[in-house]
């Protein structure tokens, strides 16, 4: 890597060149790349760098934001690089075996509290947990809920279980395949982030997703239908389902759901105005 090289030590240096190789490699917000990955490697906040940017760096943490820097520009999520992403309230542990966490499905966490809301000691299946952001983050602010993720993946399965352990949040995790039908409840809520992506539109998709995130939690067809499919037979009465579904298919789940005697069924938007999430009531 040439744009961090000894001659540019201080942290004002490394920031600009780190800056302009991210640049290089196609990063969409390289300066904030940088900053964050600067603010690892010295265990500062973004807000330090700029008071000490005269401050040179050793060669070991030179070292050390030369690999990270090298990792981003190999269109590694930054979120992995960084090993940790915040999610709600909570920080979590992110590698490949599991999505990341995004903002999105803060919103599904949101609309899944609110279903929750007057319920005491409800019971929570988490379908497709993956890193455990949506389990642990509704057991974080509703903490009388029963929740447990469920998940094909072992590998997701772990990580999961050590982001309960970081949190301090005891959820129940368990392997099932959503396919075979969910665990039976009967369960107060279901929610699930389920994998919505067409196969055929990995290919398009950007390199920090396509490369990196595991496709089997990105793509399976039929997985909404699935879920909410399953959820009818496993739901208390009164019991609600709260999906998350890509772009454009928020109208066709609604009308799953009312096909198979859901009520109430509403759709909410993420914070960029796409229809994200979809929700409804057993009677």
């Amino acid at each position: 890597m040439t744009s961090i090289e000894p001659n540019g030590r201080t942290i004002g240096s490394v920031l600009r060149r780190s800056t302009d190789y991210l640049v290089a490699r196609g990063s969409e917000t390289p300066r904030l790349d940088a900053e964050r990955l600067l603010s690892k490697v010295l265990g500062l906040e973004r807000i330090e760098l700029y008071m000490a940017l005269d401050r040179p760096l050793t060669s070991s943490e030179l070292e050390v934001a030369r690999e990270l820097v090298v990792r981003r520009g190999a269109r590694e999520p930054l979120q992995y690089v960084l090993g940790v992403w915040g999610f709600r309230r909570l920080t979590l542990n992110v590698d490949p075996r599991a999505l990341i966490p995004r903002p999105e499905t803060e919103t599904l966490v949101e609309r899944a509290l609110l279903l929750l809301t007057g319920r005491d000691a409800p019971r929570v299946l988490d379908v497709g947990t993956g890193s455990g952001a949506i389990a642990l983050a509704v057991k974080d602010e509703h903490p009388d809920a029963r929740v447990s993720g469920f998940d094909f993946s072992p590998d997701a399965l772990a990580l999961a279980s050590e982001n309960a352990a970081l949190t301090g949040l005891a959820v129940d995790l368990f392997r099932g395949d959503l396919f075979d039908g969910l665990p039976i409840g009967p369960w107060d809520l279901v929610v699930s982030n389920p994998p919505y992506v067409d196969a055929s539109d990995v290919p398009n998709l950007e390199p920090e997703v396509r490369d990196w995130e595991p496709h089997e939690a990105l793509t399976a067809d039929g997985a909404i239908a699935a879920v909410a499919r399953g959820a009818v037979g496993v739901l208390a009465d009164d019991g609600g389902i709260v999906l998350e579904v890509g772009a454009g298919q928020a109208e066709a789940a609604a009308d799953l759901l009312e096909e198979l005697g859901f009520q109430d069924v509403r759709v909410t938007p993420d914070l960029r105005g796409v229809d994200r999430v979809v929700e409804g009531v057993r009677p």
